[in-house]
């Protein structure tokens, strides 16, 4: 695997050439872990539910944001904005 698209601004990856560089390789176990802790989370039994009404509004939100940054460096919307780079690195902060 080639190394980040983080440490290099001249140009990020897009379509499958994402699948190449280890940080956005990444991606796919956020996604998949995210989807079982969405699932763990809407099958558990909780004694106030506005409580796990928040946990599943931000599982499925982080799931959601991650699956679409992902679809987006497919399609490679980015243009080849180093700015990206942010964006991706502010959404995998929480």
């Amino acid at each position: 695997l080639a190394m980040s698209s983080a440490t290099s601004t001249t140009s990020l990856p897009s379509g499958l050439a994402i699948l190449t560089t280890f940080p956005d390789v990444l991606f796919i176990p956020e996604i998949i872990f995210g989807g079982l802790v969405w699932i763990l989370v809407a099958s558990s039994k909780v004694p106030l539910p506005i409580l796990q009404g928040w946990v599943m509004f931000v599982s499925v939100f982080c799931f959601v944001m991650s699956t679409t940054l992902l679809c987006l460096y497919i399609c490679g919307v980015h243009g080849g904005s180093s700015s990206w780079v942010t964006l991706v690195s502010g959404c995998d902060k929480p």
